[in-house]
């Protein structure tokens, strides 16, 4: 049995909670100290306090551990239902785009060449992350062709990419400022929308930003 498959197949008394919240505050204040590259199982055990095989009973390898602190059980665990298509695809790519833009610089780009090293990680990541993001745009675009908001539901991959690709490109590719996000997002969420479904109206403008 590989390492990976013992870290998730531990049997015995449950785990201490406090402990995985030990790891997951280590893992993020070195992320921020030192970076993804240097950061190890080493620190991040003597920073939470804990023995090194504590980290192992959890986590089979320092990508396992970092991917399993930055992406979390709840994301995207339930899908947005707010009562519009436009509603429900904001609510998502904020939460996806939180999900890019929190972790400390480099450490996003460090994780994904890593993953895609790892077909075992890769495998993960396409399940908690991607298949996460595929499952509710699913959702959302089922309810709106329930509400009649599309008369043809669009295929959800491809949404995705409009969506989630511009965002990453625009902090990992071009290195804009996060802080501009809101209004890129606004921007992806009305071209999308036209694409998708042309008839839906056009969002309300504040006159007054525009004078």
């Amino acid at each position: 049995m590989s390492a990976r498959e013992q870290a998730r197949n531990q049997g015995g008394r449950p785990r201490d909670s406090r402990v995985d919240d030990a790891i997951a505050s280590a893992v993020q204040e070195l992320l921020s100290e030192v970076g993804y590259a240097r950061l190890t199982m080493a620190e991040v055990a003597a920073r939470a306090g804990v023995g090194k095989a504590a980290i192992y009973r959890r986590h089979a390898t320092k990508q396992e551990m970092i991917f399993d602190v930055l992406l979390p059980d709840h994301f995207l665990a339930v899908a947005p239902d707010l009562g519009s298509l436009r509603a429900d695809l904001a609510a998502v790519l904020a939460e996806i785009a939180d999900s890019l833009t929190l972790p400390p610089q480099g450490t996003v780009p460090g994780l994904l060449a890593d993953v895609h090293a790892d077909p075992a990680l890769g495998d993960r990541f396409n399940e908690k992350y991607l298949g996460a993001q595929l499952q509710t745009l699913t959702e959302i675009l089922d309810r709106a062709t329930a509400r009649g908001e599309l008369t043809t539901r669009p295929d959800p991959a491809t949404l995705n990419a409009l969506l989630v690709g511009p965002v990453f490109a625009w902090l990992f590719l071009l290195s804009e400022s996060p802080d501009q996000l809101p209004a890129l997002t606004a921007t992806l969420l009305d071209a999308t929308l036209a694409l998708i479904s042309p008839e839906l109206p056009a969002p309300e403008t504040n006159p007054a930003a525009n004078s």
